[in-house]
This record gives structure tokens, sequence and C-alpha cells, in this order.
């Protein structure tokens, strides 16, 4: 049998992997924005979309933080928006200081530069253990929680492999699959994406291995300690998987699985997504086997799998070199080394007029913001400022790529 050369990720070109490495501005948060930015976030109505657009429109968090009650006075609900208090603030941070979980927000070094990059990320994550695994090459390794003898030993495999190569392995820690990947990788390196708070054990059988993951790997959560998930909170688990991996290998999925949730945003992400075939007549094959059917890369064997992280890696580099996502950067108000300030070039408030025409043209259905500026004949700064203090009133639901609907009526 004929043994393919092993690929090594030393060959990308030295520009390309500077690029991978900063591919974005960084600034430590001090103490007083680390408090300011969690009360942000923690206050109601304050999603991904909301924090960002707070942060670049009034230069800072605690400025964001002032100006809330005005912005949400003129909200139909006809009541305040609820504002995270300092002391429920530092309580979080405390709980979460005692689990030796740090907060890392969006413009810090130690934040995924990877998941930077994906549209919206989470503002903040907690980390747990070797937070420098999170700038590394990562590789997400999912699967399904009934696995077969096959599918386990096949994981064992890739995922050592990869581990050798230098690609630390990410997945949700759940059965099967999952945590298969996690045990094979824990020598050289594996991050675990939790759905519920640093604290919170799922499912219970592997509280041995999520304690080893957190000593010699790394745990990270957007929850805060002591949240237990819902449904809802596994698909953004999911979602942060994706985009903190260069690609995601999909090794077993029923046709209805969680698990093609993940293969979905990755591509939504522009990630790689990479399938093993199976056998048609296992359940366990069908998701799989359709993904190769859509386009999906078919992988059978780890060197597969190394080949095209090495092509995605680059092409993953010069796209963040290029920076052409049309997005507004988190950029909070930071000091430089100087003592200056960050200038900011903050939205306009909304006017009265422009939300009702907001409004009105918004439906169940998600629509973009281009699109309302042009039903509107608003410019879209001023969608943007109209959307925002909608969605601080609770009435607008964000779907990501610029997509906007109302919110359901409770």
């Amino acid at each position: 049998m004929r043994n393919p050369p092993k690929p090594e990720r030393a060959s990308k070109p030295a520009a390309v992997r500077a690029a991978l490495a900063a591919p974005l501005p960084v600034a430590p948060l001090d103490d007083v924005q680390r408090l300011a930015c969690l009360r942000l976030i923690r206050s109601e109505n304050v999603g991904p979309v909301a924090f960002r657009e707070l942060i670049n429109t009034f230069g800072g968090a605690q400025a964001a933080l002032d100006a809330l009650p005005e912005i949400t006075a003129r909200s139909r609900r006809g009541r305040a928006i609820r504002i995270c208090s300092r002391e429920d603030a530092l309580r979080e941070l405390d709980a979460a200081r005692k689990l030796r979980a740090e907060p890392v927000f969006t413009i810090e070094p130690a934040y995924p530069a990877a998941l930077a990059h994906v549209d919206v990320p989470p503002p903040m994550l907690y980390v747990v253990g070797r937070k420098e695994l999170l700038n590394n090459d990562v590789c997400a390794i999912v699967g399904a929680r009934n696995s077969s003898a096959a599918g386990t030993k096949f994981t064992r495999m890739i995922a050592a492999r990869l581990g050798e190569a230098g690609y630390v392995i990410a997945s949700g820690l759940a059965r099967g699959i999952d945590g298969t990947a996690h045990e094979a990788a824990l020598k050289t390196g594996t991050i675990a994406v939790l759905a519920g708070g640093p604290d919170f054990v799922y499912p219970p059988e592997h509280a041995g291995l999520q304690a080893r993951i957190a000593e010699d790997g790394c745990l990270i959560t957007e929850q805060p300690p002591g949240f237990q998930p819902r449904a809802q909170d596994f698909p953004r688990r999911n979602r942060i998987i994706s985009g903190i991996a260069l690609g995601v290998v999909v090794v077993e999925a029923a046709r209805r699985s969680g698990t093609l949730i993940t293969a979905r945003t990755a591509g939504e992400q522009g990630r790689l997504v990479l399938a093993v075939p199976g056998h048609p007549l296992d359940p366990r094959s069908e998701g799989t086997n359709g993904l190769i059917r859509q386009g999906a890369t078919m992988v059978t064997n780890a060197e597969d799998i190394l080949e095209a992280l090495i092509t995605q890696s680059e092409r993953t580099a010069l796209r963040h070199s290029l920076n052409t996502s049309d997005q507004p950067p988190f950029e909070p108000a930071l000091a430089s080394a100087s003592g200056d300030t960050v200038e900011q070039q903050p939205l306009e408030r909304a006017t009265a007029s422009a939300l009702e025409r907001v409004a009105v043209a918004l439906g169940p259905a998600p629509v973009d913001l281009d699109e309302l500026s042009r039903t509107t004949g608003l410019a879209i700064r001023e969608i943007r400022a109209a959307v925002l203090e909608l969605s601080l009133a609770g009435l607008v639901e964000h779907h990501g790529s610029s997509l906007v609907s109302l919110r359901p009526s409770p």
C-alpha cells in the first residue's frame, strides 16, 4: 500500500501564518472596562449585535450603560430596560474566579482569532485551563452520540494523528464521537465547548473527562457560572465549535442529527466541512453521506484531513488579512500606552420617524439591512441606529449575516 507523504503545517508561507496569527488589532481590558463590558452583556435584550453596536456608538461599555435608560425611554413596552447591576456583575466574576474561569472579551489577545471573524461572535467567553490553545490551529471533530465501534476507533485514530501534526482538537464534550475525540487528544491539546456554565457537567458520566480537560486542555463557554443549558443553547455551542476551527470533521451523524447543525454553521462561517462516508444501511451514516452529496469534502483517513486543513488554513489567513467584512468591529474605547483614547465615530440616534418606518417595514421573515434601506429610503447608518433601539426594546430578532425580523409576540 502506498504511504502518502505526511503534510506538514510548517509548509505554510510565513506571510500567511503571520496574517492568521494576528488578523485583528487587540488590546487588553482593565478591571473597570471588563466589569462595564460584563454588565452591558448581561443587561436585558443586549445580545451580541446590540453589544457591538452600543460599544461602537458610544465609544465604550460604561458610556453605553449610562445611555441605555434614555435609549429605551421610547420603547413601546412602556417600561425601562433591566440593566445588570455592578453588584451582580461582581458576584458573577467572583463565582467564575472560584472555578478558575477567566473572562476573555472579543478584543483581548486570548480571544480566539478565528472566532472573532465570524458574523457576530460571542462578546465574551469564560476560559478554564490552557487559554493559549485557543489561538493554535484547531480542527473540530463531531459526530453521533450513539457512535458505532468503527466510528469510535476511526475518531480515536484521526484525533491522535491530527494532534501529533500540531492541531488542537475541539468538540462539544457530548457522548460518543465528541468524548472519544477529547480523550484521544488530551496529550496533544483539546478544547471542549460547553453549552452551560463552566461548572455545569453534561453528560454526568463525563465529569472526570471535563475535569481532566480543565487541567490539561481548555474549557470554554459563553454562559455564566451556574447556568444550566436549554435546548436552544446547544446550537449556540455548536456555532462556537465551528467558529474556533479551520474545519469540522463529521464522523457519524443521523439524518436529523444535531451534529449537522455544526456542519451547517461551519459552512456559513466559511469553514471546511469534511465528512467520513459510512455504510448506506447504517442510519448513523445518513447525515454524513448526505453532506458528501451536498459538497462536503470526503475523508477516509487522517492524511486526507491534514491535506485539506493546510489548504483551508492558507485560504482563511488570506481572507483575514484582506478583512473585507462589512461588519463594524468591536472597538471599545481603550486607553493606549500613551494614555490617549481610541477615537470613535458614533452612530446618530434614531429619529422617531426612522423607528416607525423600520418597524413597519419589518415582518416575521428575516430581511437584510440593505433591503430595509431600499424599502424605507433610509441610509444604512439610520437603519442600524433604528434596529439597535428596536432590539433593545425587545422588538427585533437577529438571525446573523445582518438579517433581522420582528420578534414574535410572547
